[in-house]
């Protein structure tokens, strides 16, 4: 068996791979798969190291920076300004964009009802609070840019979901962006739901890892995409649990398990993807298709 060690964050960035490893999809591609959980925005009792603004002193990123994991995933432009920066600044783990991920994160951005927010218009120049550099924050900026200038999206970063939630509840901030399930914890409790959409995940690689073993994990993973889109009720535990108690099974919302086959990260993906990240000044620039994709899986 062929042996890999991966991190994960959050059970929806990540559920492919915990159902791949539970479900033995990992072992029938002959892969020994280790998931080492590290904190995340979505679990309650999740600490602030996951928060940090420098993103290589958070922990995902220090644990794959000092060899102790193979392989990464998380939303797109977070992978992208990951993959980049480690290139561009001395001192890190090279990592390369190895596939466009297999799963869709829903991201929402929710008011309070006392407020009176019932559009993304009344957000202009208003805090709303995300973690910086995560999908949360990026997801935001996609969804917004359609309704407001950039100049009048002001994010803030208010913490963990629920750490949102609560500042939510104060009156804190106007808006917070959530993902599953905190979305469903949101409704439940009674917020509003503004607006939503999906957050692809991208998969990230050193170049330790061969192509073939990466070719095993991405079939694995493929396999597990299907098992959930068939009964989704089924792996709706691995979020509830994130949860800590907030939350019933009955609660979440599983149309919003959204997962797909991993596939390559195109050229024209890179450069829509490189091009916006860079425009909002939340990357290094010089970066090129070629010094940070590596689509090996495929070849």
């Amino acid at each position: 068996m062929k042996k890999v060690k991966v991190s994960m964050m959050n059970a929806i960035h990540d559920l492919p791979l915990l159902v791949a490893r539970d479900a033995g999809f990992f072992k029938d591609e002959g892969l020994d798969v280790e998931i080492v959980k590290t904190p995340g925005t979505a679990q309650r009792g999740a600490d602030r190291q996951a928060l940090r603004d420098n993103i290589f002193d958070r922990t995902m990123e220090a644990l794959y920076d000092r060899g102790e994991c193979d392989q990464f995933r998380m939303c797109e432009w977070g992978v992208m300004k990951r993959a980049v920066e480690a290139t561009a600044e001395a001192g890190h783990r090279p990592a390369k964009i190895v596939a466009l991920g297999s799963a869709m994160s829903s991201f929402a951005i929710v008011a309070d009802r006392k407020a009176r927010i019932y559009e993304p218009e009344q957000l202009k120049n208003k805090p709303i609070a995300v973690s910086m550099f995560n999908g949360s924050h990026f997801t935001t900026l996609k969804l917004l840019e359609g309704f407001l200038k950039r100049e009048q999206i002001k994010t803030v970063n208010a913490g963990t979901m629920k750490e949102r939630l609560d500042a939510l509840s104060k009156g804190d901030v106007a808006a917070v962006s959530l993902m599953e399930p905190w979305i469903s914890i949101a409704e439940k409790q009674g917020f509003r739901v503004l607006m939503e959409s999906h957050s692809t995940r991208s998969e990230a690689a050193g170049d330790e890892l061969d192509g073939p073993t990466l070719a095993a994990m991405f079939r694995a993973e493929a396999h597990a995409a299907a098992a959930i889109d068939q009964d989704p009720e089924r792996y709706a535990h691995y979020l509830i649990s994130e949860a800590g108690g907030l939350l019933d099974k009955g609660d979440l919302k599983v149309a919003r398990l959204v997962n797909a086959p991993p596939e390559p990260y195109t050229r024209e993906r890179f450069d829509h993807t490189y091009q916006w990240t860079l425009d909002w000044g939340l990357v290094a620039a010089g970066a090129t298709f070629e010094n940070t994709v590596d689509n090996r899986a495929w070849q």
